[in-house]
């Protein structure tokens, strides 16, 4: 039996902010002509544009293009914030 590998690496390509490539994605939260939530190995990521809609989408690999007006692209480490305030209040007693 084939073993298969976990998308470790990650890759964002913008191509005249007509169309995106994104690469580690490892789930699509949500989307719609506006908005694409989408769970990536480096965090939670955030496409804002309009027209917005799936090119080709590989859960195998964890590729996915969209196509449409790019707007915005942004991370949100909601895992990194939940583990500092951790450390944060562990280290407040000392």
């Amino acid at each position: 039996m084939e073993r298969v590998e976990a998308v470790s690496e990650s890759r964002v390509t913008l191509d005249d902010r007509k169309s995106i490539v994104v690469t580690g994605v490892k789930k699509i939260d949500s989307f719609n002509t506006t908005e694409f939530l989408m769970d990536t190995v480096l965090g939670n990521m955030s496409i804002k544009g309009n027209g917005l809609e799936i090119v080709k989408l590989d859960t195998y690999q964890g590729n996915v293009s969209i196509k449409g007006v790019i707007d915005s692209i942004t991370y949100k480490d909601s895992q990194k914030q939940k583990e500092e305030s951790i450390l944060s209040k562990l280290f407040k007693w000392f």
